[in-house]
Order: structure tokens, then sequence, then C-alpha cells
């Protein structure tokens, strides 16, 4: 595994290495080892498959608040994905600044997006899978996010939203002042380098 910095504090792009022969293909996806060496979670306690059906899909932008360090390492098993990375910590030099990139199924690339990072993605082909492995357990009382399109982040999105969750498109617009109070009262996360 290779790891490259993105522009959001704390947040990698994950190369994995692709052994190829005339059986096929194999790739180590995790190493506890390798992203403790990193300073990255060496426990992933949680994995999800999130399948999307038609191309322009969007999910998210997700989070879930402290005391919860979810940690999200994120991949492309089928299909093609613009993945959004949005940093909502006030202690963060990346504070509210967004990142994307773009992952598919033979780019064998992954995302870690570290907590207080908001994350979220539009599908680019249809029937595209994303897997999920995350360094701590869902806790819906914690779930949250902000809306997708909310002017206050500007985000560009490749395409128009086809599906969209009722809950991801309702979110309402962001207040700095408010998110910066619940911020405090629930003691924050750790900005990660």
């Amino acid at each position: 595994m290779r790891f490259a910095p993105l522009s959001i504090a704390g947040a990698r792009l994950v190369r994995t290495d692709v052994h190829v022969d005339a059986r096929g293909s194999f790739a180590r996806l995790f190493s506890a080892d390798e992203f403790a060496a990193e300073g990255l979670p060496a426990t992933m306690v949680q994995t999800n498959l999130s399948r999307n059906v038609r191309r322009g899909t969007v999910r998210g932008l997700h989070f879930q608040w402290p005391p919860s360090a979810e940690g999200k390492l994120v991949r492309c098993v089928r299909g093609r994905l613009h993945d959004v990375l949005l940093d909502l910590r006030p202690d963060s030099p990346t504070y509210l600044r967004h990142d994307a990139v773009r992952l598919d199924e033979s780019s064998h690339e992954a995302v870690f997006i570290p907590s207080g990072v908001a994350h979220g993605f539009q599908t680019l082909a249809d029937d595209t899978d994303v897997l999920y492995q995350m360094s701590d357990v869902y806790a819906p009382d914690l779930a949250s996010g902000v809306r997708w399109n909310d002017p206050a982040f500007g985000i560009d999105w490749p395409e128009a939203a086809t599906v969209i969750a009722d809950r991801d498109a309702a979110y309402p617009d962001f207040d700095a002042d408010r998110f910066a109070r619940e911020f405090r009262e629930r003691q924050g996360w750790k900005a990660q380098s």
C-alpha cells in the first residue's frame, strides 16, 4: 500500500498494489501495521456495502458527532464515483474546505476519511457499489450530515443528482455559529495531520 495526502488534513488516498498472474489478481485492501505506521486507525470495526442502481445518485454528506471517532476507508468495487470530503473540524487547518477524488473499480484506490470530515459521493455509472470500512461503529444518535449542495461549501458536483434520499436533500443551510456551538458542547474531534 502507498499513501498520498489529500488537501484535507488527515485524509489520504490509499493506492493498492495489485499482483497479476495467469490466475487473475490479488490485492491487500487493508493492513493494520501499514495504517498504524501512517498514523491512521489500525482497527476497522464495521464494513458496509452501498449498492447504487442509477448513475447520478448522491449519498451524503454524512458524519458522526463526537464522541464517535469514526474514520472511513472507502473504495469503489464496481462502477465509478465522485467521492467528496468536507472538513467540519473547527480546529483543523482545512476547516470548511473540501476535496474530491474519482474512484472506480479498476483503479484499486481508496480514500481514508478522518473523523469530523463529512463524506458523500455521486455515482458516475449505473450499478456502482461502494465498500466502506469504519474505525468506529455506527451510532444513530450521533449520525448527522450537511446538505450536498449547500452554497456555503461550493462543492462542484459533476452531474445533476438523479436520486437522493429525502434526509440528505432536507438538511438545513449550514450555520457556522450554530455548528461551532454544538461542536464545543460535544467537545469536538481532533484534527489529524
